[in-house]
């Protein structure tokens, strides 16, 4: 059952997480375990995540760095595949434009098709700010915006490749969600604009919206009415994330540019071990929850990085 149905078939808010494939060197049981973890609260889809090549610095003899491309989180596509093969709950695979070009994407999506895994999260994806992106091979072309990419997995439903060939269409097709950001994303010049591009992708066939995280509630009504006024119907997804360490306090808006109110930051600063931080981010995240599912929020879609056991506990006091 594809992401969509799965909403419009529930007669409540449903539970869904999102995990990262384990890093390179570890096994699939690290996935497992997570997923085992949640279980229980029954989660009706899990997004994976995709991380593309990037710059790294290798110790040589202690004293000299070599700088090489690696890329540390492999497996999107197979550990799509070991869950849905394990537990036979719907998955969807992050896409992304950023270290990939468009012949790698098709790549992707037919093993996805081949593997009868048919929803996608679609996105740009961020930039390294540091160092760049290694480069692609030359005359390769790639995906620049998230709108690019869907409208290449709109050609590909339609059996359209890359190279010209025309082959029927797929017999089930993708379906794709999108990202926003309810405090702006960071390269937009306002929210209005966002709102728009963000509309551009919702008509070009994205069947679903999953925010960035966020701290303050009403940020979320806020956008999901601005949405709602220029003819975003879909459903928007609010997406939470429990602090678990005191650094994410300074972290968490740096990387995702996302505001933590001052009332939890207050409580955050009081604490003084992560031990603490634990119980302070799970009390603010089970309350967002809560006022969440009874504003009759389609999905309460958790982050789950450096936080399964918090994200474990949260769901057992709302579901």
């Amino acid at each position: 059952m594809k992401v969509i149905e799965h909403i419009k078939n529930a007669g409540s808010t449903i539970f869904s997480c999102e995990i990262l494939p384990p890093l390179k060197g570890n096994d699939i049981n690290k996935v497992f375990k997570t997923v085992d973890t949640l279980l229980p609260y029954d989660p009706k889809f899990i997004t994976i995540t995709t991380h593309r090549d990037e710059i790294v610095y290798k110790s040589i003899n202690g004293s000299l760095y070599e700088r090489r491309v690696a890329r540390k989180r492999p497996g999107t596509v197979a550990v799509a595949a070991a869950i849905l093969n394990k537990y036979k709950i719907t998955v969807v695979p992050h896409i992304i434009c950023k270290g990939f070009t468009k012949s790698e994407t098709e790549y992707a999506l037919i093993d996805l098709n081949f593997l009868n895994i048919h929803d996608l999260l679609c996105l740009r994806g961020d930039d390294n700010k540091k160092e760049g992106f290694p480069p692609l091979p030359a005359g390769e072309p790639a995906n620049e915006y998230a709108l690019d990419l869907v409208k290449q997995v709109n050609e590909l439903n339609l059996g359209n490749f890359l190279d010209g060939s025309l082959v029927e269409p797929f017999e089930t097709k993708f379906s794709y969600g999108v990202a926003c950001y309810p405090e702006k994303h960071e390269s937009a010049p306002n929210l209005k604009s966002d709102i728009e591009f963000l509309k551009m992708k919702v008509d070009a066939g994205a069947d679903f919206i999953i925010t960035q995280m966020f701290f303050d509630n009403q940020k979320y009504y806020n956008f999901v009415e601005e949405c709602r006024k220029v003819g975003i119907t879909i459903p928007i997804i609010p997406g939470l994330k429990p602090i678990t360490v005191k650094n994410q306090l300074t972290v968490l808006p740096h990387i995702f540019r996302t505001d933590i109110p001052e009332a939890f930051a207050c409580e955050l600063r009081k604490c003084k071990t992560d031990e603490e931080v634990v119980e302070v981010g799970i009390e603010w995240c089970t309350e967002q929850a809560k006022d969440l599912k009874a504003h009759g929020v389609p999905v309460l879609h958790f982050y789950t990085m450096m936080a399964v056991p918090s994200v474990a506990r949260i769901a057992a006091s709302v579901f």
